[in-house]
């Protein structure tokens, strides 16, 4: 057997084992854990913020970093078939944005909510909050992205990523206007589970419509 397309399988099945996991955990947080928050007894809030929430967190945490290491991985092979198109560098930028989101925002805020380190809750639990909205609007587009780099050709041009390709370019400036936004900004209409969504639909839509552009 070809040791490459062995590894290279490997990495496949590990990105989307560890993606499955990571992503699954993101909506966990945002759909169904900040919301059970809100409405908890003290005590009911108190045990989970003891045991619940920093058990997921380490799933949470080390699942991005391994979906983000095979994704390396993948990405390697791509640059060296010769494969990379429009699509992939954009999905990259997103998913790169949201693995650095979870380990340089999210997880030392999670710490000062969660009272593992001192720090101001409140001012933490917003930072956190943002940057875990910002994660689930990126993740719409992000896996469109990569699924239509590889698959998506048959229907629509690919467009190069030659520097005078101006629509990657525009779509790359969008999603990193959405990343400072994340570290300073507000959550806008991200602050509802339904906004969220529907914000990471619209994304999706103009992102794709972005590198369609001739």
């Amino acid at each position: 057997m070809d040791l490459d397309l062995l590894i290279n399988m490997l990495a496949r099945w590990g990105h989307l084992l560890f993606g499955m996991t990571w992503i699954g955990l993101l909506y966990y947080f945002n759909f169904i854990q900040g919301g059970y928050f809100k409405s908890a007894s003290p005590e009911g809030l108190k045990d989970a913020k003891a045991k619940l929430a920093p058990e997921a967190l380490w799933w949470f945490r080390w699942a991005a970093m391994f979906t983000f290491i095979t994704g390396v991985l993948l990405l390697e092979n791509v640059m060296r078939s010769g494969l990379l198109n429009s699509y992939i560098v954009v999905g990259v930028v997103l998913g790169t944005f949201m693995f650095l989101n979870v380990w340089l925002i999210i997880w030392p805020n999670q710490k000062i909510v969660l009272g593992m380190v001192e720090g101001d809750g409140a001012a933490a639990g917003g930072k956190a909050l943002l940057a875990s909205r910002t994660n689930t609007l990126f993740s719409g587009p992000m896996a469109f992205c990569m699924l239509a780099g590889a698959h998506f050709g048959g229907y629509a041009k690919l467009t190069s990523i030659e520097p005078t390709a101006n629509p990657m370019y525009v779509a790359l400036a969008v999603v990193i206007l959405l990343e400072i936004n994340a570290i300073v900004g507000k959550q806008g209409p991200m602050t509802t589970v339904r906004g969220v969504i529907v914000s990471s639909l619209v994304l999706t839509g103009v992102v794709v419509a972005i590198l369609q552009m001739v």
